[in-house]
């Protein structure tokens, strides 16, 4: 904008001070829109991304019929744990939430963990062997021999043997060595398992659980049917929802 010349000023000076006010006031009601915008954008995905722990949440419902189960059956609170072995979150999640939810909850009967396996990171990073699958399948040939005592001790295993997502680890002859240490599993029976691809069938059913819940992520954990963020914190607010704390 150009400005006024000084011999202008005494003749123009009721057309020389409204200029600035304007130029102030557009600019203070643009600052001031624009930070109500930003705050509301924020508080949008703050409530986007914000768990839900009310009775209005959506709540999913699955069939632990065929499913590893860790806990007492009648326990009042059920975890449902969606996961992949190879994804790093999943094994951060066994190995710092679920030992504080075990000695807090499970112990006590108030709380009975059900595993839903979701294999799709091998897929979903272009691999050349869906070594998701394979391990997925691994887990649940240990589970028919051995029930979810076995499977519960073979998925701490895969956790703690777990390498690079982005590379080709669990191969058939690696599951085949790391379940070579668990007790009373028969290994001839489980490598013809694995071989023959005899547990698919069962994968497949837990992705169809997986799928009909709207699960985008691993690890997704649901307690009674309503999904929570996977930290202790959360997940402890919300058994305690349902049944009260242990000391």
């Amino acid at each position: 904008m150009a400005r006024l010349k000084k011999n202008q000023v005494k003749h123009r000076t009721h057309a020389r001070k409204p200029l600035p006010r304007k130029k102030r006031t557009s600019g203070g009601v643009g600052l001031i829109i624009g930070t109500l915008l930003a705050a509301v954008l924020i508080a949008a995905v703050a409530l986007y991304l914000r768990p839900t722990t009310d009775g209005s949440s959506v709540i999913r419902s699955f069939d632990l019929t065929r499913l590893p189960v860790l806990g007492q059956a009648d326990a009042p609170a059920t975890l449902v744990v969606v996961e992949d072995f190879k994804c790093p979150a999943c094994r951060a999640f066994e190995q710092g939430v679920m030992p504080q939810l075990i000695s807090k909850y499970v112990d006590g009967g108030q709380l009975k963990v059900a595993s839903l396996t979701w294999p799709f990171l091998a897929k979903a990073r272009n691999l050349p062997t869906d070594d998701s699958l394979l391990a997925a399948e691994a887990a649940g040939c240990v589970y028919n021999q051995l029930g979810s005592a076995g499977y519960n001790d073979f998925k701490k295993v895969l956790f703690g043997n777990q390498e690079d997502e982005t590379t080709v680890w669990a191969t058939s002859d690696k599951l085949k060595a790391l379940a070579s240490g668990l007790e009373k599993l028969d290994q001839p029976s489980f490598v013809t398992c694995l071989d023959s691809n005899a547990a698919r069938a069962q994968v497949q059913a837990q992705q169809k659980q997986v799928t009909a819940a709207g699960v985008t992520s691993t690890p997704s954990v649901f307690v009674n049917g309503q999904l929570m963020m996977p930290t202790f914190e959360a997940l402890s607010a919300a058994i305690d929802n349902v049944v009260p704390s242990t000391p």
